[in-house]
């Protein structure tokens, strides 16, 4: 027999819309015991949502995109910053009662086709160059651009205080007393979020007595692998480099695995910063010294906001206005490990 929230509502003491609440994770207005009790007894009958039904009575999917670029042919789930993204993504709003699509894009036109195949209720947005976000012209759901500073008004950014992380990775290097120090990451043009990393890096580097011909920097594809070979030929591309700030973790390691590989040592030879503060981190030999954002923090405050947003279309087509979310800026701190030292150590 299919057990029906009215079957619920009746046995837990409550009316069906509570109920519905409670299994379509609209949880705010609803007491914690009155949660339990539901869950309990719609656990106990076998309650098992009829989704498709669920979204043609509410006019909604319960879907939300995390949408990552990629090459042709590539793997989306590369990076770890990626996986951390999508992973806390999930879990928030699987407990909001929404399930995620995970989707990657070769194509900025393919956003606005995955919203509309799929029937979307919101979009993430994640590591999408800002230069593509500025083009994009979806305005029929929710999009949230996760590390995007783009001014594309139909977009919310969620990011790090990207130029602070650099400033005080520069900082930690121009007071162990490197003169000679590189930046490696991507493109670093303009002011998204690399070029806001190399903008702070340099000021900070300037500002603690290196001189402009000192702070370099080379452009460098976001991966272990590309980070292991400008590791190996560090020395004979840029000789006299002493300490290098790369964009990411996982880059990070790369380089240090590369010094290595090429008979140097970190931080004996060269003194190395990432950029993340992921786990990995930790369990390198010397621990990476980096630059940690609030990773749960990001993650949580994009999902609120595509949420938020989505309950406020929902408001809009009943005639309620309001105005959009502003765009979020999450602090950054730095992470000691054991990969900085003086030059020479």
């Amino acid at each position: 027999m299919t057990v029906k929230l009215s079957d619920i509502a009746d046995e837990a003491g409550v009316s069906v819309m509570t109920v519905s609440n409670v299994m379509n994770g609209k949880r705010a207005r609803v007491s914690p015991a009155t949660i339990e009790r539901v869950l309990g007894i719609a656990a106990r009958l076998g309650y098992v949502p009829n989704i498709p039904a669920r979204s043609l009575a509410a006019s909604r999917s319960h879907i939300v995109a995390a949408l990552v670029p990629v090459g042709e042919n590539n793997s989306l789930l590369v990076s770890p910053h990626t996986v951390a993204v999508v992973g806390g993504m999930e879990a928030h709003l699987r407990h909001h009662g929404y399930h995620v699509l995970l989707r990657g894009i070769e194509h900025e036109d393919q956003v606005a086709q995955t919203v509309r195949g799929w029937s979307l209720d919101g979009v993430v947005l994640v590591e999408f160059p800002d230069e593509q976000v500025d083009r994009l012209r979806v305005d029929t759901v929710p999009l949230v651009a996760i590390d995007s500073y783009s001014a594309n008004p139909r977009v919310v950014g969620v990011r790090s205080d990207d130029h602070r992380g650099g400033r005080l990775a520069g900082a930690r290097l121009a007071d162990a007393g490197h003169r000679r120090v590189l930046f490696a990451g991507p493109p670093y043009q303009g002011m998204g979020v690399v070029g806001r990393r190399w903008a702070g890096f340099r000021e900070a580097c300037l500002e603690g007595g290196l001189e402009p011909g000192g702070v370099r920097a080379v452009e460098v594809l976001t991966s272990f692998e590309d980070g292991r070979r400008l590791g190996v030929r560090l020395r004979r591309d840029h000789p006299g480099v002493t300490a290098v700030f790369a964009t990411a973790d996982h880059l990070a390691v790369g380089i240090m695995a590369g010094i290595a590989e090429a008979g140097g040592s970190v931080p004996g030879d060269v003194s190395v910063i990432g950029f993340d503060g992921l786990d990995f981190g930790a369990y390198t030999t010397p621990g990476l010294t980096t630059i940690a954002q609030d990773m749960p923090a990001k993650v949580a405050e994009a999902s609120r906001i595509v949420l938020e947003e989505i309950e406020r279309g929902a408001g809009r087509s009943q005639g309620v206005a309001g105005p959009g979310a502003a765009p979020v800026s999450l602090g950054v701190r730095l992470v000691e490990r054991g990969s900085v030292a003086p030059p020479g150590s």
